[in-house]
């Protein structure tokens, strides 16, 4: 079996477990519809729709 030969420093570890953890920015388009940014393969929070497909029914805001 394969054993290390020497102890990997604490810096050595450190490095590898940094690229790791790194995570990309989400990225935003604009939804079809009505132009909100929305993240991609989302609902868009705006007008509720899901390709061509009502989710969620946008909430009625009072004006008052």
């Amino acid at each position: 079996m394969a054993v290390p030969k020497r102890r990997q420093s604490k810096s050595r570890s450190a490095i590898r477990r940094a690229q790791v953890m790194k995570k990309s920015v989400p990225s935003f388009v604009p939804c079809a519809r009505c132009g909100e940014p929305k993240r991609t393969h989302r609902m868009c929070a705006g007008c509720g729709y899901y390709r061509d497909r009502l989710v969620i029914a946008p909430k009625e805001e009072d004006q008052a």
